[in-house]
Order: structure tokens, then C-alpha cells, then sequence
């Protein structure tokens, strides 16, 4: 396995500044946010668009330092009814990555509205009352399929080989199997972005999923979830406050080992060889409470200290 990190997870630095410290972490890669929800403070989409010199320089300032470019991240809502920038951003993402040799896109699947006239996503949650099922049938049928048709399409004209999702609340592939459902409907080139922290808060067990998705786990993202007991025994896991406010939230995203301790992402990690997974782990700082640079450093110590890194080599003695 190969161990980076998010680039929004140091996005106050200079983009010469996060790859210096990059290198300074010992780390051998970066995944790049490119829009979306991300104000891509290390990508100037519309630069890289039309500029060959633009991604070679860039391309540059990591091959100086001995680092990779692990994917571009174009996390927003493709399918958002209102803000067709976000589809559009996912799109020139993708273009991107096939001009630069990137193969693999991490993303979100999208939420559409609930009917044609809706302007608001809407995430069903439960199979009552019975309109539910008819959003559903819409959302999946009439937006999903035709939406990821058309992106595996341009995935294949432009050389890139995985579109990584991340099972997310708030969006419509969000445990394992929407994406098994999506993956089989539009083919191999739709993948998981595992990320732990997402499964922890709505009650699933990553340690299973990593199995059950097997070799459809693109993607990585090594993140942590706090569940605050005590608050959780009166709200639920269903948490709609403030992200800021972490003493009344059920849960939270937090530093690595301060939610989960070494121990389960030992496990974490060899569940994933198990699965057949030996890609990147790919940090991804959102701890309001801990420095960014610290949590980060945190982070990526408690992984180099369990995750697996050269090729396994045993075999049974003949005798």
C-alpha cells in the first residue's frame, strides 16, 4: 500500500508550501481537489483546461519532490437539479486526468431532486411512506443510469480507467450495495472510495464492507468518525448540527486513532489486503478541534506504523 493525503486537508498552504510538506512527511503522494464542494485552493480548473504548459508545471512540482499524484477529487453533487457546475466540474475533472496520465477520478455518485420540478436534493432514508419508492424509481431510473452512462463513456475516451465513489450520506451511492447497484448497471469502471469515517456514523461496519466489496474498492480514504455516546443515546446518529460544534453533535469526523484506535486500523488495513486491496490510503483532515498540519502528522504516523508496504514473500516450507 501507498500512503498520502487530501490536498484540502492543508488548504491554507501555498500549494508549493503543501508539497513541501508533503515531502517533509514522508508521504508519497497527493490527491488533489479540483471543485466541487471544494474551493480547490491547489487547482485552477479553468488554467488546467486549456493550458498543456499549466499541467505540466504542476505535474512538475511533484516529480521534484518525489511524489505522485495520486487522483484528482472532484467531490461536489454531479446531479444536483440546480447548480449544473458541479456535473460540469466532475466532467472537465476527468478530461483533465486523461491529459495527464491520472487514471483514477474520486467523486460523489450525486443526489437529484425528487421529480423533475423539484430544486432541492432529496435523500431517501427509509422505504415509508410509499413515495419514497416512487423518488427512488426517478432517481435512480430516470437520472443515475443516463447521468453514468454518459461518464463511463467519457471516462473511456479519455484513458481514465477507475471512477472511485465515495459512499457518502446525502448522496444516492452511499453503502455497499448502491454501489454494486450502479456498478453493475454501468460496468467496472465504477469503484468504491472506501472511507471508514462515512460507514461509522450511519451504522455500517467498514471492516465488512471492505470485504463485500472486494475488488470494486478503488480508492481509499483513511478518515475518522467520534461517536459521542452520550449525545448519540438522545439524538440518534441522525445529526443535522453545527459540524463546529462537536461537544453537542452524536458524531463527529475526527484525527485518526482519537476515534478508532491503532488496533482497528490494523484490522482495517488487513481486511483490506484480504479483499485484495494494495492501493493508496489517502488522509483526509476534517478535525475542527485539532491543528490541520498536527492532526495530519498524527494521521499519517499511525498509518506508516500499520499498514502493509512490501510484498508478501512467505511460502510453506517443503518438508
Amino acid at each position: 500500500m501507498k500512503l498520502g493525503f487530501v490536498s484540502d486537508s492543508l488548504g491554507g498552504m501555498s500549494f508549493q508550501t503543501l508539497l513541501d510538506n508533503a515531502a517533509r512527511l514522508d508521504v508519497s503522494g497527493v490527491e488533489v481537489n479540483t471543485g466541487g464542494w471544494s474551493t480547490a485552493p491547489h487547482f485552477d480548473l479553468e488554467t488546467m483546461k486549456s493550458s498543456a504548459d499549466a499541467r505540466r508545471h504542476f505535474a512538475k512540482a511533484f516529480e521534484s519532490r518525489g511524489l505522485e499524484i495520486i487522483a484528482l477529487n472532484a467531490n461536489g453533487n454531479p446531479l444536483h437539479p440546480t447548480q449544473p457546475e458541479q456535473g460540469e466540474c466532475l466532467k472537465d475533472t476527468i478530461r483533465i486526468a486523461g491529459e495527464m496520465g491520472i487514471k483514477t477520478v474520486c467523486t460523489m455518485s450525486g443526489l437529484p431532486a425528487g421529480r423533475a420540478d423539484d430544486l432541492m436534493p432529496n435523500w431517501v432514508v427509509s422505504s415509508w411512506p410509499p413515495e419514497t419508492q416512487a423518488i427512488l424509481r426517478y432517481q435512480w431510473e430516470e437520472m443515475l443510469f443516463p447521468f453514468w452512462t454518459e461518464i463511463a463513456a467519457l471516462a473511456n475516451e479519455n484513458g481514465v480507467e477507475r471512477i472511485a465513489l465515495e459512499l457518502h450520506g446525502n448522496q444516492c451511492v452511499y453503502n455497499v450495495p448502491s454501489l454494486l447497484k450502479l456498478r453493475a448497471a454501468i460496468g467496472s469502471v465504477i469503484g468504491a472510495n472506501l472511507d471508514p469515517s462515512h460507514l461509522f456514523w450511519m451504522g455500517a461496519d467498514p471492516l465488512v464492507a471492505a470485504e463485500a466489496l472486494g475488488e470494486a474498492i478503488y480508492h481509499v480514504h483513511a478518515k475518522d468518525t467520534m461517536q459521542n455516546a452520550p449525545v448519540q443515546a438522545k439524538t440518534s446518529l441522525l445529526e443535522n448540527g453545527s459540524l463546529m460544534d462537536i461537544p453537542a453533535r452524536s458524531w463527529s469526523y475526527i484525527t485518526l486513532g482519537f476515534g478508532h484506535g491503532e488496533e482497528w486500523w490494523r484490522q482495517f488495513c488487513y481486511r483490506l489486503k484480504m479483499a485484495g486491496y494494495d492501493g493508496w490510503l489517502s488522509v483526509e483532515h476534517e478535525d475542527v478541534l485539532l491543528n490541520s498540519f498536527e492532526g495530519l502528522e498524527k494521521s499519517i504516523a499511525l498509518l506508516k506504523g500499520v499498514m502493509p508496504v512490501a510484498a508478501s514473500d512467505f511460502k510453506p516450507q517443503a518438508i
